[in-house]
């Protein structure tokens, strides 16, 4: 199997990109968003960043097609267990 080159110059633009996502986050951190855009906000800024550091540091791009299966089934399993957690915790009666 061969290896696939990465330049460094798409290093140090991902690793410019997350910079920009930290402080993006540490702004968003200061403001009051109204209503719940505080989570989602902070949420986006960090999934777009999880996903820049799984596709470039963690070499998904440019892997095979069963690593990208492996990659989406563990996304789905993570989903199953958000979803049976979010289920229980909407479902408890807090009063």
């Amino acid at each position: 199997m061969s290896e696939h080159i990465v330049p460094i110059r798409v290093y140090v633009t991902i690793f410019l990109a997350l910079l920009v996502g930290t402080a993006l986050t540490a702004w968003a951190g200061l403001q009051d968003f109204p209503g719940p855009l505080n989570v989602v906000i902070a949420l986006t800024i960090a999934v777009i960043k999880a996903t820049l550091v799984v596709l470039y540091f963690m070499h998904v791009r440019y892997s095979s097609r069963l690593i990208w299966l492996i990659f989406a089934s563990a996304l789905f399993w993570m989903g199953i267990l958000f979803a049976l957690t979010f289920s229980d915790y909407l479902t408890r009666d807090w009063l």
